[in-house]
């Protein structure tokens, strides 16, 4: 394999979709120092690991020899992003983006290599933007035309809420990738569309467009949904070195090749060895999946403290990921001789209600013996000695043994 095969195939990694394909190759092979934009809003003060997976990629591309644009949307976040809203969402406050913009600054390093990043705003063109100017750019683009996004188009059938400023949104976006002259622009793939407005708007202002790549959406911890802190499935690049080590442990063994795919810096021959040697030669997948940990926990807190998380979790987890002192608690039994996982949970001071033991095993967040178990009206029987989790740290033996 060639050195510009291997680019092209470092990029490709862990993409969704790339908007023409033959252009990646084209411009790779171009020897023209390419500018890799993608934008963030500041909606958020922190970033978690569902965000990493762009920010990775524009790594890449450094670490190839082109300039990273990463833009900080401080003046779109003041419109709210629709894409894949239900119902209009209400802007932040220009302080409020200003706060959440100073740390993605201060997280975005422990990826991106400073010297080949240039940091902008697009409130630098968009504040100075005359309405007459807006109005203009506005012009450029059909209202049919944005019904073609989903979002817009189930909305707009429904009867539900489009304001008018939503539409100037992908505007405002594609605009940027004018504005900086920009050679790729990366996104999500909720992000496709105004990714595409973009390539569209540089051909229009006389440009040559850019290439759209897209990357997937990061799944949770919970192995089910997006990664989201409102969802709690999250791990965030602020958390400690322990909670990112332990959190990263606790996902799935399937769960964890996409995330060796999206998260790690790896390259990819490595984790092609270790699922060669896990089904080979019987490696224990544990001890990739400690590799992962690790190199995520070592990034963002340093290697010092991802030394002391990794100590720390051998320490306190040593028998198939439990604990050495998990409580026995005693739990009523049915005349059938056995109990509901949810009863059990609940009973055992696992979850504070069933409802919540229901909706915890729905999650994906529940084992018994170390097993996932989604069925929370499984039954355990009471002439057996069962561990009980709940998340990471919660745990209750239940059985005969006594206490």
């Amino acid at each position: 394999m060639t050195v510009q095969d291997e680019a092209v195939a470092l990029i490709r990694r862990g993409t969704e979709e790339i908007i023409p394909d033959h252009e990646l190759v084209e411009r790779l092979r171009s020897g023209k120092r390419l500018r890799i934009k993608a934008g963030f809003d500041p909606t958020a003060p922190d970033l978690h690991l569902g965000h990493t997976v762009l920010i990775n990629k524009l790594r890449q591309f450094q670490d190839l020899g082109h300039e990273v644009l990463f833009l900080i949307g401080d003046f779109t976040a003041t419109i709210g992003d629709p894409s894949g809203k239900s119902a209009t969402r209400p802007p932040l406050t220009a302080e409020e983006v200003a706060a959440n913009a100073r740390t993605y600054e201060e997280q975005i390093y422990c990826i991106l290599d400073p010297d080949k990043t240039r940091l902008v705003f697009n409130s630098e063109w968009m504040g100075e933007m005359r309405a007459a100017e807006l109005i203009q750019l506005a012009s450029r683009y059909t209202v049919a035309r944005m019904l073609e996004r989903d979002d817009f188009d189930q909305r707009y059938r429904s009867g539900s809420s489009i304001a008018i400023h939503e539409f100037l949104y992908p505007l405002i976006q594609g605009y940027d990738s004018v504005a900086l002259e920009a050679d790729f622009e990366l996104g999500g793939t909720d992000q496709r569309f105004n990714l595409l407005v973009g390539r569209e708007l540089q051909r229009q202002f006389g440009q040559q467009p850019q290439t759209v790549l897209t990357t997937p959406l990061l799944v949770g911890l919970d192995g089910h949904k997006k990664m989201s802190k409102s969802l709690g499935n999250y791990v965030g690049v602020q958390d400690s070195a322990e909670d990112i080590y332990g959190k990263v442990m606790s996902i799935s063994d399937e769960l964890m090749w996409r995330y060796f795919e999206l998260l790690s810096l790896r390259p990819w021959g490595e984790v092609e060895e270790m699922q060669r040697r896990i089904h080979e030669q019987g490696m224990n997948p544990r001890d990739a999946k400690d590799e992962l940990a690790y190199e995520l926990a070592a990034r963002f807190r340093g290697g010092q403290e991802a030394d002391a998380a990794r100590d720390a979790f051998v320490a306190r987890f040593r028998h198939g990921g439990r604990p050495e002192d998990i409580p026995w608690v005693a739990v009523p039994y049915d005349e059938a001789g056995g109990i509901g996982l949810a009863a059990a949970l609940k009973e055992s001071g696992l979850v504070a209600s069933t409802s919540e033991a229901m909706r915890m095993a729905q999650q994906g967040a529940v084992r018994v013996d170390g097993e996932r178990v989604e069925d929370p009206k499984q039954r355990l029987s009471a002439d057996a000695n069962h561990v009980l989790q709940v998340g990471k740290r919660r745990f209750a033996r239940i059985g005969p043994e006594g206490g």
